[in-house]
């Protein structure tokens, strides 16, 4: 029996301009599929997320479901912010759902995504009813678990100032679970000038090094990041929504405020709009998208 092709798109999320964010490569599966051929596939991809997304049928939800698997070109991963980010896209932009909100379920359980409308854009509702013909009008907003930060050892600190060429280590928190070093740099500039000498990272990180710093007024951000996973195949990932899971609370305290327009400054570059719920243990990360390809794996 011939195997069924898989619908594909790629997509770059965290921006409304193509070539820009962080791209995804969202495939909808209609049956399932071992691991191996889901690595070898993100392999094939080469890009710094690979998801694939299943129907789930008879859930007692009336919201839409579908089951959301995440995988880097070496292995799979348990959160990815912007390819959740482009899987709701997808699913809302091309008629597959019909809702505003769906829900994924992942490895980090439950997370939703919902459609919304920019507040600064258009609100004749003739012209905001179809967020397919009017793309640029409409975010993506996903429900994402806190990342808790604990303290780190401080006899490392040198040996992490190294991995990033020497430069000035204002604070260093861990993420639980996971492993992954928030390091706090002098400054946004400091983030941008960043020269980090990837090996080392590889050698000294238990899973990657999250360089944040705090953006001055006029720039229009609250802070500026960059994120190095060389163990998981990413010497740069371009935008990485799930590492303000732990960027937020962190912030949150250093600058006394829930919301925040954050800057990923690599070359690609992505903007996200993050409000922190306290309370319920969540973020929101809000974002754009934009579908640059789509086409079907025919193996």
């Amino acid at each position: 029996m011939a195997k069924k092709p898989v619908k594909y798109y790629v997509v770059d999320a965290f921006t409304d301009s193509a070539f820009k964010g962080n791209p995804a490569a969202v495939c909808l599966l209609e049956e399932d599929k071992d691991d191996h051929w889901l690595q070898a596939v993100a392999a094939e991809f080469n890009l710094s997320e690979t998801c694939y997304l299943t129907r789930r049928t008879g859930a007692s939800s009336h919201t839409p479901r579908f089951r959301l698997r995440w995988f880097t070109p070496v292995t799979e991963v348990k959160l990815c912010g912007h390819a959740t980010l482009a899987s709701a896209y997808i699913l809302l932009t091309t008629g597959l759902v019909n809702s505003d909100i769906i829900e994924f379920d992942s490895l980090s359980g439950i997370l939703t995504a919902q459609k919304v409308l920019d507040i600064k854009e258009p609100t004749d509702v003739s012209q905001i009813q179809n967020c397919q013909e009017h793309q640029n009008w409409c975010s993506v907003e996903l429900d994402f678990p806190i990342i808790p930060n604990t303290e780190f050892d401080s006899t490392e600190v040198s040996a992490i100032s190294k991995a990033l060429n020497g430069a000035a280590v204002i604070d260093i928190k861990r993420t639980t679970p996971g492993g992954d070093l928030l390091v706090v740099l002098p400054s946004a500039e400091s983030v941008i000038e960043l020269q980090p000498l990837i090996d080392d990272i590889r050698k000294c990180a238990e899973g990657g090094i999250i360089a944040s710093g705090a953006a001055p007024m006029e720039s229009g951000y609250d802070f500026a990041t960059r994120c190095f996973f060389p163990k998981n195949g990413i010497n740069e990932d371009p935008v990485t929504g799930s590492a303000y899971c732990a960027l937020a609370p962190y912030w949150s305290q250093k600058l006394g405020k829930c919301d925040f327009i954050a800057y990923q400054a690599s070359a690609r570059g992505g903007i996200l709009s993050l409000h922190l719920d306290e309370k319920n243990q969540r973020v929101l990360l809000r974002g754009k998208a934009i579908t640059v390809m789509e086409g079907t794996l025919l193996v």
